[in-house]
């Protein structure tokens, strides 16, 4: 039996792993800010230790885009300090960590083609800057580790875009949403039976490294909203509109697709399609006690 630390537990991806390790023979310790602060290096290594970690899943960061723009500092401290002291215990004890990372250390340059793991890294921003020091601060402890980089993380918990739209989508009678965006939906439940079936089947060992994580296909916001507002069943008109339209601190990507090819190949899963993984996201909130809401 592994014990697995769980960091971030109350977010969108330690939510859907909660669900996902539900009736697992291993050991997972599921904690958020009121059981453990991941900005206090003692306490961290504490929890380790006493809890006996095999495996540390870092679900916590900071992931307000825009507002890491004006609290540098902020992001800093949750998304490059607080996993170097999560990286550094599970090196000190022998563990594994599965740390999640994003699409935004690619920055907003030129690109239009999928990024492979193997690319050149340019943040443009703040938050790309903070999670990126992350994954290098992981990388720089010498513990075991697996990266995945994600992207345009939805569930039914917290704020996400599909979150967003469908409330907009309900009040009004139209929304603007940007089409020069472009990049892929992931459903955070599919990313969590992935770190599930890793931990549960131990594939683990000899597989760790970077890797990239998002449901299949390629669209612009504009094209996930008309989709979100289709299946919603809502009358609200969608209407396309640039990014220089909305006032904006930060420099998002324009192109942001990655390439699943190692994922697929190393773990031997395949992907669904961000529209079959979408549908099937509405029918489970279109079954649960609160009709979807």
């Amino acid at each position: 039996m592994l014990n697995v630390l769980v960091t971030g537990a109350g977010g969108q991806l330690g939510s859907e792993l909660r669900t996902a390790a539900a009736g697992s023979a291993d050991n997972y310790i599921f904690t958020d800010i009121a059981e453990l602060d991941i900005t206090d290096a003692a306490a961290v290594a504490r929890m380790v230790r006493e809890c006996g970690a095999d495996v540390i899943v870092n679900c916590a960061a900071y992931t307000d885009v825009e507002r890491a723009e004006t609290q540098p500092d902020a992001a800093m401290l949750l998304n490059r300090d607080a996993v170097g002291f999560m990286a550094a215990a599970a090196a000190e004890c022998g563990a594994l960590m599965i740390h999640i990372s994003t699409d935004y250390v690619f920055g907003s340059g030129t690109h239009n083609t999928p990024f492979a793991e193997e690319d050149a890294v340019a943040p443009s921003c703040v938050y790309g800057a903070a999670k990126l020091a992350g994954e290098r601060a992981v990388a720089e402890s010498g513990c075991r580790h697996i990266i995945f980089r994600t992207s345009w993380l939805y569930s039914p918990f917290g704020r996400n875009f599909v979150n967003t739209m469908l409330s907009l989508t309900a009040s009004r009678d139209s929304v603007s949403v940007v089409f020069d965006q472009t990049g892929t939906p992931t459903r955070a439940a599919g990313l969590a039976r992935l770190i599930f079936r890793i931990i549960d089947s131990r594939l683990f060992d000899g597989r760790e490294g970077i890797y990239h994580y998002s449901d299949e296909g390629v669209c612009s916001w504009y094209d996930f909203a008309v989709e979100i507002a289709r299946l919603a069943g809502s009358k609200c008109r969608v209407e396309p509109c640039r990014s220089a339209e909305f006032t904006s601190r930060v420099a998002r990507p324009a192109y942001s697709v990655l390439d699943k090819s190692r994922v697929k190949r190393v773990f031997g899963i395949e992907i669904p399609h961000w529209r079959d993984s979408l549908a099937e996201h509405f029918r489970e909130l279109n079954q649960s006690p609160c009709g979807g809401k």
